[in-house]
């Protein structure tokens, strides 16, 4: 294994709305990484904390109100995705409240938002997404994928 390779920080947003349902969006289909696919609300930390990205990206992506107080560490996956690729490391955070209904407001990253019971995940869906949901039903916190 080669040293020196940074591991990319990605935050995804685990939501249930009253009715035990998860919130998943339709990755656009020209998405540079998993067209097509179902997926959780994400996006990549920048200069700020995971929780900080969380609240921005819900807000930017979905329309989403989150309070920091609101939101709990649910799962992390670390992956690679492909032998000698990137390491990352995919953090999932649960919001318990949170105001508005969500909507998509950037179209070119997400063809629509819907929420889906567990028991009923959609295909195509990210496999880490579906390892984290697995995760986070059973009250496991980590998961390793590729490696």
């Amino acid at each position: 294994m080669s040293r020196g390779v940074k591991n990319v920080l990605g935050v995804h947003l685990y939501l249930e709305n009253p009715a035990g349902e998860i919130l998943l969006g339709r990755r656009h289909p020209d998405s540079p990484f998993a067209g097509g696919l179902w997926h959780f609300l994400a996006g990549h930390c920048e200069q700020e904390s995971a929780v900080a990205c969380l609240v921005r990206e819900a807000e930017e992506e979905a329309g989403l109100l989150i309070r920091p107080e609101d939101v709990e560490f649910a799962h992390a996956v670390h992956l690679i995705h492909r032998p000698g690729g990137q390491p990352r490391l995919q953090l999932v955070f649960r919001a318990r409240r949170w105001q508005g209904e969500p909507q998509v407001r950037e179209p070119d990253k997400c063809l629509a938002w819907r929420w889906w019971p567990r028991e009923e995940l959609p295909e195509p869906i990210v496999p880490y997404a579906r390892a984290a949901i697995d995760g986070i039903g059973v009250g496991r916190l980590y998961s390793e994928m590729g490696w």
